[in-house]
């Protein structure tokens, strides 16, 4: 059974628009996850803000982000003034710019979610969308707010769906220049080439997950598992259930798409 949506919003191409829903295409549920607990009670130990002067717990009306400029000089950032640098829209993923698939370095990519259309409706609209990016070999480029963080995105046709992976900034990617300036770019000795040739064809196989299994996971729950479990003493909380019902999103796609194409941007051709 596939999981609850992470979020549901709308997949726009000019002016084509259907309703869609994004799910984390991987997952860490599986992972073993300690809580820090009291030796002596068994209880759990909260993590609490405290002020760094005074040592006294802060309470979260109290609690503001700050940005540090120097030694104790911050400046404090209120709700109003980041949300005054958010996208517009947070629940469009508003296609305007397409970019050949084989030209973003795989070093920009961070997490993928799948796409999926979240209603018949919609479903002739997002297909084709998905083919024309397949058969153009190109991908998606747009902005996305996820978390609260706005995001760079890309959509990549993938089997039925489609594939959106959020991207690294550039400031976070490091420039490969000032590590590898100081490998020697001499070629190899032949004979020691093709000797580490054949060792690699010796062992090249089929790929298969099993090849990135966790055995450091699988030690720690034989442990756990041989350990006394201890009771809970706290009662599980209730789980609301307050799934956001989607707008209705009819369209004549002939229409939008007759619509798009008359009013196509004069910029962003293809040099060729």
């Amino acid at each position: 059974m596939a999981p609850r949506p992470y979020w549901r919003g709308y997949l726009k191409l000019s002016l084509v628009t259907c309703s869609v829903t994004l799910a984390p295409a991987t997952t860490d549920s599986a992972k073993v996850r300690f809580h820090t607990l009291n030796r002596k009670t068994g209880e759990r130990i909260y993590t609490r803000y405290v002020d760094a002067v005074s040592g006294k717990v802060v309470p979260d009306k109290d609690q503001v982000k700050g940005y540090e400029r120097g030694e104790d000089d911050y400046v404090q950032l209120e709700d109003d003034d980041l949300d005054a640098v958010q996208l517009e829209s947070t629940r469009t993923i508003d296609i305007d710019e397409f970019v050949d698939a084989d030209t973003i370095e795989w070093v920009y990519y961070d997490s993928p979610y799948f796409v999926v259309p979240a209603d018949a409706v919609g479903e002739e609209a997002f297909t084709v969308i998905r083919e024309a990016m397949a058969q153009s070999d190109v991908v998606g480029i747009s902005r996305l707010v996820l978390g609260n963080r706005e995001r760079a995105v890309m959509l990549q046709p993938w089997e039925n769906g489609i594939i959106l992976w959020t991207l690294r900034f550039g400031d976070e990617v490091r420039e490969e220049d000032e590590y590898f300036k100081a490998v020697d770019d001499g070629k190899p000795d032949p004979k020691l080439l093709k000797m580490v040739e054949q060792i690699i064809d010796d062992r090249t196989v089929p790929w298969s997950d099993s090849m990135v299994n966790d055995p450091v996971q699988d030690r720690l729950m034989d442990i756990i598992k041989a350990k006394k479990p201890a009771k809970s003493k706290r009662k599980p909380k209730a789980v609301t259930d307050q799934e956001e019902e989607p707008a209705s999103n009819v369209i004549d796609l002939m229409s939008a798409l007759k619509k798009s194409l008359a009013d196509k941007p004069k910029s962003g051709k293809k040099s060729g």
